[in-house]
């Protein structure tokens, strides 16, 4: 461990093999901590016959992200619960709740900055932010301007590039950048908005520090990779220092971070990726194409501590980049048709999971275990 953000030292440190040692066991702790204080959580365990011991993080019990659109897991009592965080999610899908009591909701910006902090610095910057103001305003947050709220701990004299209608605030702009634009400043937004709102500008940001994540289905479309992304942004706007990063409300406060280089997303000290085959559900070797599965000890008020995305991936590297550890890159979300439901993203070697879980019954407790 090297130097501190605040009270947390620096989170990109540890080896594939110390974080094997250092997360397996925790991660085994909170398997059984959840299963205890979680119902429906302890009868999909019970149903898939999921009793470990858990000695290696690929060894672990998975749930589906797709569970905390359809159920409510928490493991805290309800007059215990702080906040409520929902996921965006397109019009017509039920939005993911994930249940946040105080230790987990104080958790979550505090290691958010120590992750960070490796390409920000020990200060907060100015910060320049591509949304509106009225994403943090709604009264129910949604995991955009959760997002957006947690990375505004790590900035101040936050400015707002687009006004309330989503139009470019040149001026705001212009005014922040005359006070700012000659020192490093903190850029973040969602990448298709960084796209399309920060090249029209017109002006320098080459000063700038852009963190981005999400989005990147719509670029696709328009034939926009990420090396065209970095190009013309340093092109038209001067920008040079980007990072990508990759999350998901239902494991707030862990982000994978993309490295100085742009050689991949890499994992903090306190959590990993594993890809998993779709046909063997094992874990594929590096340079095989998966399904990417996100562990992290963060949460400890409901059991999202071990997650199946639906999101592909494939690990490019261990212990042979800028940071130690697995670099990994999100290759693009599971074709619609493969996503058929709990069917396909449960299936698990120790016997799979009942079909009672594909209609919800085992989790909602409608069936025998």
């Amino acid at each position: 461990m090297r130097e501190a953000w605040g009270d947390v030292m620096s989170v990109f440190t540890l080896t594939a093999d110390e974080r094997e040692w250092t997360l397996a066991p925790r991660l085994a702790e909170l398997t059984e901590r959840h299963r205890h204080a979680c119902p429906p959580y302890g009868r999909i365990l019970a149903a898939i016959g999921s009793h470990g011991p858990y000695e290696r993080v690929a060894d672990l019990p998975w749930l589906p992200v797709r569970m905390f659109k359809t159920h409510e897991l928490r493991s805290v009592p309800k007059e215990e619960v702080f906040r409520v965080l929902t996921s965006s999610g397109t019009t017509g899908q039920r939005p993911s709740r994930v249940h946040l009591d105080r230790d987990a909701a104080a958790a979550q910006p505090r290691m958010l900055a120590a992750t960070l902090r490796e390409v920000l610095g020990e200060r907060r910057l100015p910060m320049l932010i591509v949304d509106t103001r009225s994403v943090v305003r709604a009264t129910t947050l949604s995991a955009r301007g959760a997002g957006v709220l947690g990375m505004m701990n790590l900035g101040r004299d936050h400015t707002f590039v687009l006004d309330d209608g989503g139009e470019a605030d040149v001026a705001s702009v212009r005014a922040f950048l005359a006070r700012h634009g000659d020192r490093p400043f903190l850029i973040f937004g969602f990448t298709y908005m960084v796209w399309l709102h920060l090249r029209e500008l017109g002006l320098d940001l080459s000063h700038g520090v852009l963190i981005h994540s999400g989005g990147w289905k719509k670029l696709a479309d328009q034939a926009v990779d990420a090396a065209e992304f970095r190009k013309r942004l340093a092109n038209q706007c001067g920008l040079t220092r980007i990072h990508d990063f990759y999350g998901m409300v239902e494991q707030i406060g862990t982000i994978f971070l993309e490295g100085p280089e742009g050689d991949g997303l890499y994992c903090p000290d306190f959590a990993d990726v594993v890809i998993r085959d779709p046909e063997t559900w094992e874990e594929a070797p590096p340079g095989v194409p998966g399904l990417i599965e996100v562990v992290s000890t963060l949460p400890t008020s409901y059991p999202g501590h071990v997650l199946l995305t639906e999101d592909l991936g494939v690990v490019h590297g261990v212990d042979d980049g800028v940071w130690p550890g697995k670099r990994f890159s999100v290759l693009g979300r599971l074709p619609r048709a493969e996503a058929r439901g709990c069917s396909d993203t449960m299936g698990a070697p120790r016997g799979g999971f009942p079909k009672a879980c594909e209609r919800g019954d085992v989790a909602d407790g409608t069936a025998a275990a």
